[in-house]
């Protein structure tokens, strides 16, 4: 029988300390085999992922703001016509399709792609060390903002109304087309960047285990890698000469299954840098310990290879598409649910640690002892929370048998909300909580109204998930001015008056939550400095089982998962095997459909 071993319980904060963390040898120096950072790369690194941050929080900021429209419109209410009466809001606002494609790109492209550009910059460069080259860095940033920037021109002007799918024939403005591809390419060079100083790691400790962050943090970059590739193709070859002029029309089903190749995939992208975070931090902050470094490594591998050939379980309605293909495509998709699962059983299983470690017992009475007044802790645990229900409904969306059934209905952004507007956000957020403090030196403001804003998120996003999904289970469509519709007596046929006041009362709430959240993170930032930013530590957590730091008396299990290039290549030659004989009669059989604007 193995014995676990124990430690001594660790510090309990007070509540006007909870963004603060006890430190861990590696939060002040490198892995062994590393060189630490001098003072002036260090403080350039922090500075430039600062910026990362704050572009990321001022999108979600907006796109927040915007949010309530689209939860009234779904509780009946519709705003947007009062809005078109009001000249200055109108010309920013002014239709409904405009406002919910502000909302989708700002919160889940930009957001989420300036948040992690900086985050898995910053975790990997910091924990292996060495002298990555900080004027490209800071190109990179700047060419993601010109990017933003130029994609925002179109959105505001009403002329790039296309919504996040990006989907012809509607052709949005070129310059939308081109300042996303910039976007995009950005954070590839952010990859780039990592990856070199991955490698320059490995050549200068050979025989080495990489360090558990930087190794889920390089993962998740070579993941993206092969995912993008598809929304690369699509935009640079296809959308982007077809939106200047240079080709008279384009195929739909070509593209949109060339955006399915990212679409799904950029999910992982999003989803997998709060795993990093409920892997290697959480439990430190909690108290607690990672449970298995081995098991960590597994979890990230298989998300390499499985993540990417599943998009066209998002195109079971799509003609000219065999089955077969369809069939493929959904089992592997349901293979992702695998280190999904092993995501679950491993950092719950830390929580339990942690929350014995600070006196807890029973079978379930241990879930009170968690650090529940810690901020940053438990938007992550609620966020855990929230995926339990949304990773159940995409094993109902992959279905075959079941997505017809939810297709195109409210259930899909319902869904969506509760995984990437819970899960990752909310885990964003909670982050923000110790690590703006750890970049900038300025202490958390108002960490009680902090936590008070997880938790109004937390229960805004159940009320909207309750109700978006209860309204696509009855037939209401996604996507669509409901509120204003000129047949009332449909909706109201299908006796949704309840889930249309949750989703309404969502907005409500989600509205509050985003406004002491942003409260409290402005204030953080425009206080004044009082301390190095030192003094919040990376919570790096110790592990139960770790993968040791010699590769040669390393498990199999560490081993084998060491190589991530590896596991990138098979990963790209298993989504080419599962696509090419998908988009090959698509080529050949190419259909030109000349763009439409219909708004």
């Amino acid at each position: 029988m193995t014995t676990i071993p124990t430690r001594p319980a660790p510090t309990r904060y007070p509540p006007e300390l909870a963004g603060q963390i006890e430190a861990h040898p590696l939060s002040l120096t490198t892995p062994a085999g590393g060189t630490t950072l001098d003072t002036a790369t260090l403080a350039s690194l922090k500075k430039v992922t600062q910026y990362y941050v704050v572009v990321a929080f001022l999108a979600l900021f907006i796109g927040v703001m915007i949010g309530p429209l689209q939860a009234l419109n779904y509780g009946g209410v519709d705003l947007y016509t009062t809005i078109a009466k009001i000249p200055v809001l109108n010309a920013i606002l002014s239709t409904y399709y405009q406002g919910l494609t502000l909302h989708g790109v700002l919160n889940a492209l930009v957001f989420t792609q300036f948040f992690i550009s900086g985050w898995m910059l910053y975790l990997p460069l910091r924990e292996l060390g060495g002298k990555p080259n900080m004027k490209f860095a800071w190109f990179t940033f700047w060419m993601m903002t010109a990017g933003l920037l130029m994609a925002a021109v179109p959105l505001l002007f009403n002329r790039a109304t296309v919504l996040y799918t990006l989907y012809p024939p509607m052709q949005g403005d070129a310059l939308f087309y081109i300042g996303a591809a910039i976007m995009v390419a950005a954070s590839l060079l952010v990859f780039g960047q990592v990856v070199a100083v991955w490698l320059g790691w490995k050549r200068a400790n050979p025989g080495r285990v990489t360090p558990i962050v930087s190794y889920m943090s390089v993962a998740t970059w070579i993941m993206w890698f092969v995912a993008s590739l598809g929304l690369v193709v699509e935009v640079v070859a296809l959308v982007i000469p077809w939106s200047l002029g240079w080709r008279s029309g384009i195929d739909p089903l070509l593209s949109r299954t060339l955006f399915w190749w990212t679409g799904h995939p950029i999910v992982y992208f999003w989803l997998l840098p709060a795993y990093i975070s409920w892997y290697a931090f959480l439990p430190r902050q909690m108290g607690g310990r990672m449970v298995s470094e081995p098991l960590t490594r597994l979890a990230f591998a298989m998300f390499v290879i499985f993540s990417v050939p599943v998009g066209l379980h998002h195109q079971y309605a799509d003609p000219n598409i065999n089955n077969t293909w369809k069939t493929i495509h959904m089992f592997l998709t349901f293979l992702v649910a695998v280190p999904s699962l092993l995501t679950a059983f491993s950092v719950g299983a830390a929580l339990e640690d942690s929350a014995r470690m600070r006196g807890g017992s029973g079978l379930f009475g241990w879930i009170r002892r968690l650090n529940w007044g810690n901020a940053s802790a438990t938007a992550q645990v609620l966020a855990m929370i929230s995926f339990i229900p949304g990773g159940a409904g995409g094993i109902v969306n992959a279905s075959l048998a079941f997505a017809p059934v939810v297709h195109n209905t409210a259930w899909i952004p319902g869904h969506f909300h509760i995984t990437v507007g819970t899960a990752t956000t909310l885990s964003f957020m909670g982050i923000a909580f110790w690590l703006v403090p750890h970049l900038t030196g300025k202490r958390l403001v108002a960490p009680k109204l902090a936590l008070t804003s997880v938790w109004l998120w937390f229960w805004g996003m159940i009320l909207m998930a309750v109700g978006m999904h209860w309204q696509g289970l009855a037939g209401v469509p996604r996507r669509a001015l409901v509120s204003a519709t000129t047949q009332p007596q449909v909706y109201d046929a299908m006796n949704i008056a309840l889930p249309k006041f949750l989703t309404a009362a969502s907005g409500i709430v989600l509205l509050a939550a985003g406004l002491a959240f942003f409260y409290v993170l402005f204030r953080t930032l425009l206080s004044p400095r009082t301390e190095d930013g030192e003094a919040t530590p990376i919570p790096y957590s110790d592990a139960i089982s770790t993968a040791g730091t010699e590769l040669s008396r390393a498990s199999g299990l560490v081993r084998g998962t060491e190589s991530l290039l590896a596991l990138g290549l098979l990963s790209l030659i298993l989504t080419l095997l599962v696509y090419l004989p998908v988009i090959g009669p698509m080529i050949s059989n190419y259909q030109m459909v000349p763009g439409q604007r219909i708004w």
